[in-house]
């Protein structure tokens, strides 16, 4: 009768390299939610404004009748992210909702963290789940505006007076992406209950705005604007595209009410994110 080896042996696998385990975890959700043909629809969904503009930037190249009504403008390219807002809104909650809360339900941190993989690589993959989906409904159909425009023109008369649209579009995209994602991941990391994160994030951005308008209403003052995310945003917006409006509250404090969020999220994330939930 034969007798096996039951000594060591080595690993014959293939080794991936040290910092880059996150790039699984962002993958796995990322094929998780593709699968879903739900999410599929509202991702098309997300590209029709798109479209919309597109033939807007069409007819103003090819008609001159309709080229001083529909004419593009920076103005045309901040109001266009200013619409994706809202699928951004619904993508984040469909993704972001349960990234954290489902393996805080299944005692899944404990299993992540047992292995070769650090905190910070688990946040970041699943960050990175998040942000590719915004990404691809906010920076990617700007910037492809923009070439659209140039390609309808025929000319680069539009892209020389305006040079700045590609950096205003991809900064203003990526404070738009950070802003929801790390917040949303932070929330989820808050509770077991997807739907109970959902309605947390939700409540964040409508209740903050009514209460900015009820405040302003009483005062008068725009200056509540700051309790607001999606107002600060407006106002960052604003000055990327140098758009010529009187904003609600100055430039540095927009920034900081974003910084401030943004640390607040990587807080409770620091906190939150254990493999030992420590209850005190």
């Amino acid at each position: 009768m034969p007798i096996h080896d039951q000594g060591y042996r080595r690993y014959g696998g293939q080794r991936e390299a040290h910092g880059r385990t996150w790039l699984v975890i962002a993958r796995a959700g990322m094929m998780e939610r593709l699968r879903e043909r739900k999410f599929l629809g509202l991702l098309l969904f997300a590209w029709l404004p798109f479209l919309v503009r597109s033939v807007q930037l069409y007819v103003a190249a090819n008609y001159e009748q309709a080229a001083a009504l529909l004419a593009p403008t920076p103005a045309t390219f901040r109001d266009f992210l200013d619409q994706q807002n809202l699928f951004v809104f619904f993508i984040t909650m469909y993704v972001g909702a349960g990234l954290i809360a489902n393996d805080r339900r299944a005692n899944a941190l404990q299993i992540y963290l047992s292995k070769p993989l650090t905190r910070v690589d688990y946040v970041v993959g699943k960050l990175a789940t998040l942000v590719v989906f915004l990404t691809a409904v906010t920076w990617l159909p700007g910037i492809l505006l923009l070439l659209m425009q140039m390609m309808f023109a025929g000319n680069l008369t539009f892209l020389k007076a305006n040079l700045f649209l590609f950096p205003a579009i991809t900064a203003f995209a990526a404070v738009i992406v950070m802003t929801a994602s790390l917040t949303m991941l932070a929330l989820s990391s808050l509770s077991k209950s997807r739907r109970f994160v959902a309605v947390m994030y939700a409540g964040l951005i409508f209740f903050t705005a009514a209460m900015y308008q009820a405040l302003r209403g009483i005062t008068g003052s725009r200056a509540w604007a700051a309790i607001s995310p999606g107002d600060v945003l407006s106002v960052v917006a604003d000055v990327i595209f140098r758009n010529a409006r009187t904003p609600a509250i100055p430039f540095y404090a927009a920034l900081l009410v974003v910084a401030l969020l943004l640390a607040a999220s990587v807080f409770v994330l620091e906190r939150r994110v254990r493999g030992v939930e420590v209850v005190t």
